[in-house]
């Protein structure tokens, strides 16, 4: 009787022990679980706190959300500040990744190394596994072979913005769709003839859209939404090595062409400064303006609010320039969640993971950020998507109705996209699009690889980004405007960015590869 009843205890203990270090946590919270988080805000997409989807997910989860709200230029200086510090930090910080700072402060200990807890996201687990990710999500990690974040997840990439232009002005003025950048050129040209006080081209929410759009077709990726996180480094596809961008003369042609079309007065000049979303359309709605680069997703509404008689705006695959035809670079994983290490300090930090793990990756919430709630957003008609006859019908289009009116298809928020299930908020047309950039082949370049840094050289990174970015920043609108000449001032810009360590962070980034 005694032995029996000791090999019952040892099982007993075997299994409590196998449930301990798998991360069951059978206590559950009687109440909602509460916690802080950061949302870079878009002013394309301003937060709403009674968004379907905002609220939806927190009823499925049994959580409540205190965000914190931050304009998307500030974001990233206050994560820094919060990591840094280590003090006002929130619980969870969306919309973010392992890049740059963000690695150094990871290996020194101000993040939570998210992939220990592995058995805490069973249902991101199952995204990466069903999308064939292992392979990509391993990429990701550190020096110390540790992960810091829950990325975002593509099943494929898919090309959702790019050159949009009047295309009743090309039939107007007998032109053909440009396929290069010269013949974007001549097409502005001829826009700014027949209008001499408008600027034909405009872009959305500052240079940056513009810049992450057409960059890659000169080679390189820079500025603050660069694909490589660096800010003034870019990657050699073809040598798989990275390269100071910021002064290559790849960068000069490019910097070159765009100067040409601001002095030219073929380039919008407020776009120095953030052009909100009502604005940006106005521009285009009244003719101020006949071309810019955006989303696919904005033309409906645009289109809606013109009185132009025959007025048809079109997206157009990526153009060529001296790189080929290239757009923003893409991967399968993308800017995503992090728990800074203050959390892990919460007696209920299990269950705040898992809660976070289910609002963003379970197959059901998954559905809710991108599509909404059934039977609210959209119905189910012979295993198809059908939307409600108030998207369906709206002026703004199904894409935009659905972010705008319900929180649906936000980069901040949607952590699981589904290319059939995104083009179910689409046209014919976009579909279409999407085959020719297709056929192009190559269009959508896969994001640079993270360097593995250790401590010591991720705090050196750090230390050498914030300058060099800073100058990068200053300098390239100097040259687009032309208060700096870049045939004059060219030696003297190469100068400061070399003495700021330039060809130290490139030699830092290639030799951690």
């Amino acid at each position: 009787m005694k032995k029996t009843l000791c090999v019952t205890l040892l099982v007993f203990m075997a299994v409590a022990l196998t449930l301990s270090s798998a991360g069951v946590q059978e206590k559950k919270s009687d109440g909602p679980i509460a916690f802080s988080l950061y949302y870079s805000d878009n002013a394309t997409l301003p937060f709403k706190q009674d968004w379907l989807t905002v609220t939806e997910a927190q009823k499925r989860v049994n959580a409540k959300v205190e965000f914190e709200i931050i304009p998307i230029a500030d974001y990233q200086t206050k994560v820094s500040l919060a990591l840094n510090t280590g003090t006002n930090a929130p619980d969870v910080i969306l919309y973010q990744s392992t890049k740059g700072e963000n690695a150094a402060l990871a290996l020194n200990g101000a993040l939570v190394p998210i992939s220990d807890y592995e058995a805490w996201t069973p249902n991101f687990n199952a995204r990466v596994k069903e999308f064939g990710l292992g392979d990509d999500v391993a990429g990701l990690k550190l020096k110390d072979g540790k992960r810091y974040f829950l990325p975002s997840l593509f099943d494929v990439p898919f090309y959702d913005g790019g050159l949009i232009l009047r295309e009743d002005l090309l039939a107007k003025y007998n032109l053909k769709a440009p396929k290069t950048f010269d013949e974007l050129y001549n097409v502005l040209k001829v826009f700014k003839q027949n209008n001499p006080a408008s600027y034909p081209l405009t872009i959305l929410a500052g240079p940056r859209v513009l810049y992450r759009m057409t960059m890659p077709s000169w080679g390189i990726s820079l500025g603050k939404n660069g694909a490589s996180g660096t800010n003034t480094l870019s990657w050699d596809y073809a040598n798989k090595r990275y390269f100071a961008g910021a002064i290559s003369e790849e960068y000069k042609s490019y910097i070159t062409f765009f100067h040409k079309l601001y002095a030219e007065g073929l380039l919008d000049p407020e776009m120095a400064d953030p052009i909100d979303g009502d604005k940006w359309s106005q521009k285009l709605a009244t003719g101020k303006s006949m071309a810019t680069y955006a989303y696919y997703d904005q033309v409906g509404g645009v289109t809606a609010t013109t009185t132009i008689p025959g007025f048809k705006l079109q997206m157009y695959p990526a153009l060529a320039g001296p790189a080929g035809a290239h757009h923003q670079p893409k991967s399968k994983t993308g800017s995503g969640i992090l728990f800074p290490i203050k959390t892990s300090k919460r007696a209920d930090f299990e269950l705040l993971v898992r809660a976070v793990d289910e609002m963003f990756f379970s197959t059901e919430n998954a559905k809710l950020w991108c599509l909404g709630v059934e039977g609210i957003t959209y119905t189910m008609k012979d295993g198809k998507v059908q939307f409600v006859p108030e998207i369906l019908n709206s002026s703004e289009g199904i894409y935009k109705s659905l972010q705008v009116k319900y929180g649906c298809g936000s980069d901040v928020t949607q952590m699981v996209w589904v290319n059939s299930r995104e083009m179910t908020k689409y046209d014919e047309n976009y579909a279409r699009i999407n085959a020719e950039v297709e056929a192009i082949g190559d269009v959508i370049q896969a994001i640079p690889p993270n360097p593995k840094f250790d401590d010591r050289q991720a705090e050196q990174a750090g230390t050498l980004q914030t300058p060099l970015s800073d100058a990068f920043e200053r300098w390239n609108s100097a040259f687009l405007t032309g208060s700096k000449d870049i045939g004059r001032d060219w030696d003297a810009y190469v100068k400061e960015m070399k003495a700021l360590g330039i060809e130290k962070f490139t030699d830092l980034y290639n030799t951690s590869l």
